[in-house]
């Protein structure tokens, strides 16, 4: 999405309330705060986007070639996630803006049944989830992703979902329908079931426990659910003990297949997450240090070992391999020369 494509309706503009600064690049955009205590310290830039189905530039390395977003920055509040450094093309930045400013693009629905019926339109698949999540906390307010997936199951457009998100569970009547006129995809993010952990650098999102509780579910309602291992984070859930637990757990709740991803850390969620460490755990300051001394990644010894440990619990705890002939189809950034176990 080009940001320079957003404009908002005018007509809304007496819902505006005080609020920070609207950023440069969303001039005009409505802002709104919410008294509600799950959203205090939030606020929400109502914009209405002019097209709403994106490409992904071929250097992304990502198996999948459209995505919809309905939403940009997130209040899972994830220390180390990717999409951090998005936000500082709203003039905002990657930090606490990040999980407390999100803009919200409330004609997502609309348009994306505008763009899904154009003649140009080839039907590809459409992966959500793959920047922030579609089932953060606004969705349960905002409702977008019902309308997105109406259009979806009323075109029969393929697509697929990646979430931390236990608000999928409400949309499982359209999930449904939508899977018996075409390909649809879930995916949960798991990457450890430590709940002090995931207090500590997810506090944002809906449990592990909780999560798992929806996979669960999603199993049980006919999805074959991929969890993303991810991500496993070095000095905290990299251990044969995390990998241990998590993998059995998500091989009790249905997991069809488990992919592990180790951390990575590109700019903006770099500075963010080392601030982080070096306030909670700054005996591992200098492990990073050494680890991700050549970039975002670390080094391919490092990433194989995790990967293979992780591949390892998932034979012992039977949970499938990839099958021939399905497609990859959601997955984040994959580092060069890292073999993964493929999610669907």
């Amino acid at each position: 999405m080009r940001w320079e494509q957003l404009s908002v309706d005018a007509s809304h503009a007496d819902a505006a309330r005080a609020a920070p600064p609207l950023p440069l690049a969303l001039p005009g955009a409505v802002t709104r705060t919410f008294d509600t205590p799950g959203f205090a310290g939030m606020t929400f830039y109502e914009v209405r986007a002019r097209s709403i189905i994106n490409r992904v530039p071929a250097a992304a390395r990502v198996p999948f070639e459209w995505t919809v977003n309905p939403y940009r920055g997130c209040s899972h509040s994830c220390t180390y996630c990717f999409a951090r450094n998005t936000h500082t093309y709203l003039d905002l930045d990657a930090g606490h803006d990040f999980d407390s400013r999100v803009v919200v693009k409330v004609n997502a629905g609309t348009l994306l049944r505008r763009e899904l019926a154009a003649p140009r339109w080839s039907g590809a698949h459409i992966a959500m989830g793959t920047n922030v999540d579609c089932y953060q906390r606004a969705e349960g307010r905002y409702r977008l992703m019902r309308e997105i997936l109406a259009a979806l199951r009323d075109f029969a457009n393929p697509f697929s979902i990646l979430t931390k998100g236990t608000l999928i569970l409400r949309d499982l009547d359209l999930l449904g329908q939508a899977a018996t006129v075409t390909r649809v995809s879930l995916a949960m993010s798991i990457g450890f079931v430590d709940e002090k952990l995931w207090r500590a650098v997810e506090p944002g999102t809906p449990s592990p426990r909780r999560r798992l509780d929806a996979l669960r579910q999603l199993t049980d309602a006919g999805f074959r659910v991929g969890v993303l291992v991810a991500p496993i984070l070095p000095g905290l859930s990299d251990d044969d003990g995390s990998i241990e637990a998590t993998v059995a757990a998500i091989g009790a709740a249905g997991a069809r297949s488990a992919t592990p991803i180790p951390l990575h850390l590109r700019p903006g969620a770099r500075e963010w997450y080392l601030r982080w460490l070096g306030e909670h755990r700054p005996d591992l300051v200098p492990r990073y240090r050494q680890l991700f001394r050549g970039g975002s990644y670390s080094p391919k010894e490092y990433q194989r070992d995790v990967c293979e440990r992780v591949r390892e619990a998932a034979r012992r705890h039977g949970i499938g391999a990839h099958e021939p002939g399905e497609p990859r189809e959601v997955a984040p950034p994959k580092p060069p020369d890292v073999e993964q176990l493929t999610l669907m």
